[in-house]
């Protein structure tokens, strides 16, 4: 039986923790884990063998950390042929007579990805690729993508599996505490990019324990339609008589995860602190239970890196203004390159209140496909609202969608056989919903049924790619009423039947019912209310039109759809200026000067031109405290509340960098590095180094000098360095279980020859209290956490 065949009728139980059990038996000492497969096969097909008795169905080859990023292509090819080989070893010896399968495992590369940080999203790629080929080479038979923190990684690595292998393919993200990966993604929003993108089975794993991942389980089963994956920790680790341990046993651990399964869950098994005692009594626990069947949710719904949009709980507004149509200073953008007017117009219109932000940079002086890409490119590092991908030429098209980080909206495709050839492979392979328009090679019917029969002959061959009618939004046009009376009727008409006969969402251009009238908000905002109250369900429109705005606030109050009409009321004042945005973000925030403004939102030309300016008429340091840290400070009381994201604090750190440097240029003092010196370092044996590369670029931005040391540092070149400098602050980053042994030997040759320092560790693994236990001064769980224990360090304020 192949593995997608037993998912469809079982619940299938995967194995646990790896590095758990190789730190058990003594052998992590001996290098990379990875390596292991080679030097030590006994054991690591041991250690497989252990999970298959204990009812495991799929056993994840020790490849967690294989890439070419960390191995020459020899090493690799040879790493990834004998973890094959060890697990079809432990197969073949197992006593378990039940369904086996081998899974390659990849986790994350360590790597930030552009524009965060320096790894391309092709390069991402093509380093998952090169795995998973070998992957295939040597008999895998399924692919586990795991412990992702980044949904654009994420991203990279399915689109890899999918490209370079036919495998079912399993997506595990890691979540904090607050439900969030680490740049921000919801679990809603990892369901519409994964199960958009093809992922046969999705979830969570790591990071916590199954107490703790109840509300993402939850989430994921509220918004799937395909099977759920659960893959806890044993709770959180703890020392105990200088072991670590998991304050979640076995029979606990089981407990939780039978309940999940009860409720949905269809792929369970075990991260770090698991073990094959775990996986045999989550087995028996959940012997008897029968599998709940996977249903479809019927749900129209899009994302950016950070959360996801839903059609049908209130109309949405898809903001216009990204389009060179009739707009003469956007065209001169578009031909100059000037991507930060691009930027600033998509920021605007988040600072409006759109829902989702419409790119359109066709011109025929230009490279469409060229610009689109670096659009879609820079709009996602400074926004998260969800896009929409409006060009007609298909090239173009899969540009976008290919680097886009998110389930984008698509606009658009037609009856037109050509059309529906060319858009929806492209739907299919890289996720989204797609505008339709009703029109085909007969042109724009005349009467409502007309349209409605178009409608139907997309959604038919929709069906055909494999593309639900719930990812179809269809727009039946609005014509100019001044060139047919009949005009708005019919597509209101249309947009009724539509809903109400096929069961499918609407979108509309609102403005071009009145192409070529006066005065023509007045008939846009009409228009628009009518629209809605036929069951429109999105809008392209102008959110600078104060007629537009009040109308759908109004709508939505009169329509029970604001509740005390308390959207309304707050808004009422701010019709003729600008509405607070629909999700939280950092165009929330603004600032008190030009910089400022600049630096928040993460205009970094902007930044550098404001600053230059300033420099003519301000002193350097009064523009650092005045203008740069008072930003900086506003963004990361955001990033700690929630309201902004990773992504949006690291384009306005890069900003400040940008000022900073300008700044230097024209000042003898490097007022950046007035505050002290920080060694910086991912521990020995971990090539993670995300965390402390965020760490890094804040700290600098607050006025510290790092020393950064890189990853997989030995502890005696940390401490050389840090009694070397006298740097009063240390900082340890790891990611892995298996490495946290490296942070504390680190911890006590720093207390042994530089007892001056202050030591702050962070990492996914971590907890305050084990930070504790290992005798950090310091758990920091973000980096902006660290920045102010670093301040409070140097200011005395911190004994």
């Amino acid at each position: 039986m192949d593995f997608k065949s037993f998912l469809k009728n079982n619940t299938v139980f995967l194995d646990g923790g790896m590095g758990t059990l190789l730190q058990k038996k003594g052998v992590l000492g001996t290098g990379y884990p990875e390596l292991l497969n080679i030097t030590h096969p006994e054991i690591i097909s041991g250690i497989h063998k252990e999970y298959y008795d204990a009812g495991s169905n799929v056993v994840c080859t020790n490849t967690f950390g294989a890439n070419i990023l960390k191995f020459d292509i020899e090493t690799l090819e040879n790493i990834i042929k004998h973890a094959v080989e060890n697990a079809d070893n432990a197969r073949k010896a197992t006593v378990n007579k039940g369904e086996k399968f081998i899974a390659l495992d990849m986790g994350p590369t360590g790597k930030l990805l552009e524009p965060m940080g320096e790894l391309s999203f092709e390069k991402a790629v093509e380093v998952f690729a090169q795995t998973v080929r070998l992957g295939v080479k040597y008999g895998a038979q399924l692919i586990v993508i795991e412990t992702m923190t980044d949904s654009y990684e994420t991203k990279a690595a399915l689109l890899a599996a999918k490209e370079n292998s036919s495998l079912p393919v399993i997506v595990t993200n890691a979540y904090d505490k607050n439900g969030k990966l680490l740049t921000g993604a919801t679990p809603a929003a990892m369901v519409a990019l994964l199960e958009g993108m093809g992922a046969d089975a999705i979830g969570a794993n790591c990071s916590l324990g199954p107490k703790q991942l109840i509300p993402v389980a939850e989430e994921y089963l509220k918004y799937a339609s395909v099977p759920v994956v659960l893959k806890p920790n044993a709770g959180l680790p703890l020392v105990e008589n200088g072991k670590t341990v998991y304050d979640v046993g076995a029979e606990e651990f089981a407990s939780d995860l039978a309940k999940l399964i009860k409720k949905g869950v269809r792929v369970a098994g075990g991260c770090c602190g698991t073990t094959p005692e775990y996986i045999k009594a989550l087995t028996e626990k959940s012997a008897g239970i029968p599998p709940v069947p996977v249903t479809g949710k019927d749900l129209t719904f899009v994302s950016s890196y950070s959360h996801a949009v839903f059609f049908g709980d209130s109309p949405l507004l898809i903001g216009e203004r990204i389009n060179p149509t009739g707009k003469k200073r956007f065209k001169q953008a578009l031909v100059e390159k000037d991507m930060e007017y691009i930027l600033s117009e998509g920021l605007s219109q988040a600072d409006k209140g759109v829902h989702i932000l419409d790119v359109n940079v066709g011109l025929p002086e230009i490279d469409e496909g060229q610009m689109l890409y670096e659009s879609v490119r820079a709009l996602q590092g400074v926004t998260d609202i969800p896009l929409q991908i409006d060009t007609s030429s298909p090239l173009a098209m899969e540009k976008a969608l290919r680097v886009y980080n998110g389930k984008a909206l698509v606009n658009s495709v037609n009856g037109k056989k050509e059309s529906m050839e060319a858009v929806f492979p492209l739907v299919k392979k890289y996720g989204g919903a797609v505008i339709a328009l009703t029109l085909d090679e007969n042109g724009i019917p005349e009467t409502a049924a007309g349209r409605v029969e178009i409608a139907k002959k997309i959604l038919e061959k929709a069906s055909e790619y494999g593309i639900s009618k719930k990812d179809i939004i269809f727009d039946s046009l609005a014509l100019t009423v001044s060139a047919d009376n009949n005009a708005a009727a019919v597509t209101l008409e249309s947009v009724k039947r539509i809903k109400t006969e096929l069961g499918c969402h609407t979108s509309l251009g609102v403005s071009n019912v009145s192409f070529g009238l006066p005065a023509r908000d007045g008939i846009n905002s009409v228009f628009f209310a009518l629209a809605m109250e036929n069951g429109l369900s999105a809008a392209i429109m102008n959110p600078y039109s104060a007629d537009m705005m009040r109308t759908f606030y109004a709508f939505k109050a009169l329509k029970g759809m604001d509740e005390n009409c308390a959207e309304y009321i707050s808004r009422s004042g701010e019709f003729l200026s600008s509405f607070q945005p629909a999700s939280q973000s950092v165009t929330a925030i603004t600032g008190t000067s030009p910089l400022m403004d600049a630096v928040i939102k993460g205009l970094k030309e902007k930044a550098v031109e404001t600053t230059k300016e300033l420099l003519a008429s301000k002193a350097p340091l009064d523009i650092v405290n005045e203008d740069i840290i008072p930003a900086l400070n506003k963004v990361g009381e955001g990033f700690e509340k929630n309201i902004i994201f990773l992504p949006q604090l690291l384009t306005s750190a890069e900003a400040a960098k940008c000022a900073f440097e300008q700044i230097k240029a024209v000042s003898a003092k490097e007022s950046g590095n007035a505050k002290g010196k920080f060694v910086l370092a991912t521990v020995h044996g971990d090539i993670h180094d995300i965390g402390k590369n965020i760490v890094k670029l804040l700290l600098q931005n607050y006025g510290f000098e790092v020393i950064d040391l890189g990853k997989d540092v030995p502890p005696e070149v940390i401490v050389k360095t840090a009694v070397e400098t006298g740097a009063p602050l240390v900082g340890l980053s790891a990611l892995m279980t298996t490495t946290v042994p490296a942070m504390e030997e680190t911890i006590k040759q720093l207390r042994a020859h530089a007892p001056f320092c202050k030591i702050v560790v962070g990492g996914a693994v971590l907890t305050e209290e084990y930070a504790a236990s290992i005798g950090a001064d310091k758990y920091a769980r973000d980096a902006m956490e660290t920045v102010r224990y670093a301040e409070s360090v140097v200011n005395g304020e911190t004994v």
